[in-house]
């Protein structure tokens, strides 16, 4: 994420990489859900009762970690953003072209899709359902999309701040640990709320393996607004160098 500005303008959607670089956020998205649903599936399977504290810190590290390692396995090729709010994010702030951000949210939602069936599959005979973000109890409609804007605003915030801006120079490990301690942080706040989505295409795939849309924009509207004004406020007012 941290490249040129100016070479992330006019000529990123016609790049040599542009391929490569789709392929990588398939590939990164695919393996961050399959992770982080998985978690919450290997938590059903060893807990009958509702979510505890222990599984709330696992569920949450397991997120985290999952997002560091895919951000760093795909910084360099993609920008690691493995989030469509991310992508909205950058985008609005002129470090990726629209062009390049439309096949981008395609292969984030492919490969979360990809990533919920597979689980599917996988507990098709063991009685377990797929786990999908939804409101929690006593959560107001506007309580929860209030608290998605704020954790992805969170997350794209310190996106920009350890990824794009360029005092920051090359990506390196700073930002996925950064990016990933986020991402965990928020899930022990927003997990009891809203699930702590942060991220469209970590919401869609579960959705459509179980069919079930209740409230799922929430987690398109709050994610995006979130990331846009992250991305606006950041280039616009902290940006320090030209990147």
């Amino acid at each position: 994420m941290a490249l040129n500005k100016m070479i992330l303008g006019r000529t990123e959607a016609t790049a040599p990489d542009a391929l490569r670089a789709v392929f990588a956020e398939f590939i990164a998205t695919f393996l961050f859900v399959f992770i982080g649903v998985g978690s919450c599936i290997a938590h059903s399977k060893l807990s009958d009762g509702p979510l505890e504290a222990a599984g709330l810190v696992c569920i949450a590290v397991a997120h985290g970690l999952a997002i560091a390692v895919t951000v760093a396995a795909t910084a360099n090729i993609s920008g690691g953003h493995v989030n469509p709010a991310v992508t909205f994010g950058l985008a609005v702030g002129g470090y990726i072209t629209i062009v390049r951000a439309a096949f981008y949210w395609i292969a984030q939602l492919l490969g979360a899709t990809l990533a919920a069936y597979l689980l599917k599959a996988i507990i098709l005979t063991t009685g377990l359902s797929m786990p999908i973000h939804g409101l929690g109890a006593d959560v107001s409609v506007t309580g929860g999309l209030i608290l998605e804007i704020v954790l992805t605003f969170a997350l794209v915030f310190v996106i920009y701040a350890t990824a794009v801006d360029g005092k920051r120079g090359q990506i390196g490990i700073i930002a996925p640990l950064a990016i990933g301690f986020t991402v965990l942080a928020n899930h022990f706040i927003g997990v009891p709320f809203t699930g702590a989505s942060m991220n469209p295409a970590r919401s869609f795939g579960p959705a459509l393996a179980a069919m079930d849309f209740h409230n799922h924009w929430i987690y398109w509207v709050g994610p995006l607004l979130g990331g846009g004004f992250a991305g606006i406020l950041y280039d616009g007012v902290f940006m320090t160098a030209e990147v």
